[in-house]
């Protein structure tokens, strides 16, 4: 799946088609022709295909002229603008496509046979409107004579935005509304207006080199949450960003293994390992960030003149500070290089000296709580953003170690207004109770009250906190009423149990008591029948309680998933509403047997509609008996799976101590068969080694892991390995301070 590959798919009459395509991205356009394949060796390209008649022939460029070459055709492209090898691309197989000219050009949806391409609508529809809003909003027009957007069978990737051919895995671009839940149709909007937004991010203007990645990346993130607030402001999307991109990027950071968003790299392994959490989350953070610093309309001003300046160039990051520089009169560069050029973050902790000052002192945060002096020698500009019953004072920065601060009232303040910074702030066990009350007396935003918790979280994780502090201030929250909240609840409670899950069986049972205890009034509150009436967030609100609830027990929810398991099964396929056909499923494996294994396996193998069969392939690692932990295991490899998809039946297996178990001991004894499956250089091949071996939370483990590598090479994937040791190892660390504490909370709570 690089540089020029072939892709297959099952035709409507089940025979295999085939078909040519491209993925250059990094560093595999020299796979395909001969090139200097460096992002700053820009050229015009001028392609020609020869392919038989009937198939369809496409490249970043329209077609100037077709001509017959024997029993074949010549289907010669006009000269594409001045831009990167690794943009380029070029397809060739039978496509059926939907087109619409709503916009300046014209804007198509392809897709292979045996996909309805009327699926496409709702991609091509957004494509449409997104291009004709970026061009507003970046003050330049998309400068190419018209858009594709490609479904690939086979695609590494989630979708590569290659400049006016876009190519996505087909479950990315191609959305069947009527069988699929809202949370997919937030996913294809958000890759869509991703790979859009690199038509100027990365394709118009095109970093340097790849330690600029970021400016790809995080510009590409930052402006898809953007616009899709824009388009589908009932959606939300800004409170989701706090428990999405910015903990994802939080949590990466917060390992010793991480690195910064301007990252050193020379090799094709090492650029590789950089797409991730850093320059995609934290890149994107970082905009967010530095937009609520200068205030939106003078940062989008910055960002127009930096397109301007330097379109069908090659940038660093100085070039971006440099333009917001010029269009606010504040010194970015000096502000900005600090967060850019470092590894990690801050954890600032704040005290109250009286009744009008805090005190605030910034140190590097580690989810190991076990920084060294020369780990700790960085002083971050931090924007405090302290929320006052007066509002929000966004003028305060701590630039040194420590200082104190004048706020109104000590009564009630918060820093980090809606968590636009990027920092985890540490207050007293009393200030944190006062915080808890703030939010049920509505003084805190969404964003507040879910950052406030994964703040808790974090620091409780890695020592700041007792872990029955957080799960007392989590257990304060049972009377909310956000999905975004809601969401971090639970998944701060996950992550509890994520680090004792081969802790004492009384243990676990008592936390997934106190998990049912905490969710399942909400779930019956809110119910699972779906109506038309239903908005986008009270549909993902009612699927993610009716999961979560059913799978840490609630007889109600098991018996009602079992019920409209047993339907589906007879072939009722409305029996199960598309939101919540993963928890059914789920729920059907954990609490199941033999014949629902083979019953989800079954429409794996035989769906039409890629959705169900994702959902299935990545729920069958749910059940636990060995003969079927070993059946999801074979799975992987043995040629019904694509190879794209094989990490979807193992991560299922990390939800229980067995599968965690079976992961490490299939990964040893198929140790080269992965490593030929999912070569080095695919940036799979790191994913897959976090979920083999992550989930581990013993020394024992750990050492077992560190062994196992040990005379290994680990080329292509040594950041995710060690990004994995680290996790180990940071809840090794969580265990030996806080088992106690939880089996205590856990008995002082009637749970064990």
């Amino acid at each position: 799946m690089a540089g020029f590959y072939r892709s297959t798919y099952k035709k409507a009459d089940g025979s295999e088609g085939i078909m040519a395509t491209t993925q250059m991205e990094a560093t595999d356009a020299r796979r395909a022709f001969p090139c200097f394949d460096e992002p700053s060796l820009k050229a015009e390209f001028t392609v020609t295909l020869i392919a038989d008649k009937n198939l369809t022939c496409l490249s970043n460029m329209d077609v100037a002229n077709e001509t017959e070459v024997g029993s074949k055709k010549a289907v010669k492209f006009n000269r594409s603008p001045k831009m990167s090898t690794y943009l380029l691309a070029f397809i060739v197989g039978e496509l059926n496509y939907i087109e619409t000219k709503s916009f300046r050009v014209p804007v198509r949806v392809y897709a292979p046979p045996g996909q309805d391409i009327e699926h496409g609508r709702f991609s091509l529809e957004l494509a449409a409107k997104t291009l004709a809003f970026y061009e507003k909003v970046f003050g330049i027009e998309f400068p190419l004579p018209k858009m594709d957007q490609v479904a690939i069978p086979d695609f590494a990737a989630g979708a590569m935005e290659n400049w006016g051919l876009v190519t996505y895995r087909v479950v990315d671009l191609l959305i069947d509304e009527k069988v699929s839940g809202a949370a997919t149709k937030e996913r294809v909007a958000e890759v869509v207006q991703h790979e859009l937004a690199h038509q100027w991010f990365g394709n118009l203007v095109t970093m340097d080199w790849w330690e600029g990645l970021w400016l790809n990346e995080g510009f590409a993130t930052w402006a898809s949450w953007y616009s899709c607030n824009k388009f589908f402001p009932e959606w939300h999307v800004w409170q989701t960003y706090v428990v999405d991109n910015l903990q994802r990027a939080l949590s990466l950071d917060s390992l010793r293994s991480s690195h910064p968003i301007e990252v050193p790299v020379k090799k094709a392994e090492e650029i590789n390992q950089i797409f991730d959490a850093i320059s995609y989350s934290k890149g994107s953070c970082m905009l967010r960030m530095i937009s609520t610093y200068l205030g939106e309309d003078t940062f989008l001003e910055g960002v127009r003149r930096y397109l301007k300046k330097h379109a069908y160039g090659n940038t660093v990051t100085g070039d971006l500070w440099a333009s917001l520089s010029d269009a606010s009169g504040k010194p970015v560069e000096g502000v900005m290089d600090t967060w850019t050029k470092n590894v990690g973050f801050p954890v600032v902790t704040v005290t109250e000296k009286d009744d009008k000052t805090i005190h605030v002192k910034q140190n590097r945060f580690l989810r190991t709580a076990d920084v060294k002096p020369e780990e700790d020698k960085v002083i971050y500009p931090i924007f405090l953003g302290v929320r006052s019953k007066d509002g929000v004072n966004e003028d305060l920065t701590l630039d040194k170690r420590e200082a104190d601060f004048e706020i109104p009232s000590t009564d009630f303040f918060k820093l980090n207004a809606n968590h636009t910074g990027i920092y985890r702030t540490a207050y007293s066990p009393e200030r944190l109770k006062k915080l808890g009350e703030a939010a049920k007396q509505g003084l805190l935003t969404v964003e507040d009250r879910a950052g406030m918790l994964a703040d808790a979280g974090a620091l409780a994780a890695s020592g700041y906190q007792k872990t029955s502090g957080v799960l007392n201030l989590i257990k304060g929250f049972d009377s909310e009423t956000e999905f975004v909240v809601w969401n971090e609840i639970i998944s701060r409670v996950a992550s509890v149990q994520g680090a004792w899950i081969f802790e004492d069986k009384a243990v676990r049972d008592a936390l997934e008591k106190f998990q049912r205890d905490l969710v399942s009034p909400k779930a019956h509150e809110l119910g699972w029948e779906f109506s038309q009436n239903d908005g986008h967030v009270e549909q993902q609100f009612k699927a993610m309680l009716f999961g979560n609830a059913g799978l840490c027990g609630d007889e109600t929810i098991i018996k009602a998933a079992k019920d409209m398991f047993a339907k589906y099964m007879a072939g009722d396929k409305s029996a199960i509403h598309p939101n919540i056909r993963g928890s059914v499923f789920s729920m059907a494996l954990k609490y199941g047997g033999k014949e629902e294994y083979d019953a989800i396996l079954n429409f794996f193998r035989t769906s039409n509609n890629a959705d169900e069969r994702n959902t299935a392939l990545r729920c069958l690692g749910r059940a636990n008996a060995p003969e079927l932990i070993k059946q999801t295991l074979d799975l992987t490899f043995n040629g019904e799976v694509k190879d794209q998809d094989v990490y979807m039946p193992l991560a299922g297996l990390r939800s229980h101590p067995e599968g965690i178990n079976a992961l490490f001991e299939w990964m040893t004894s198929n140790w080269e068969l992965i490593t030929i499956k999912v070569p080095p250089a695919l940036v799979m091949l790191g994913h897959l080694v976090n979920i083999l071996t992550s989930s581990f939370t013993t020394k024992e483990q750990l050492e077992k892991v560190e062994k196992f590598f040990a005379d290994k090479s680990t080329v292509g994937f040594d950041m995710n390995l060690a990004q994995s040791l680290d996790a180990i190892r940071s809840k090794v660390a969580w265990l030996e301070r806080d088992r106690e504490d939880v089996a205590a909370w856990a008995k002082e709570n009637k749970y064990l």
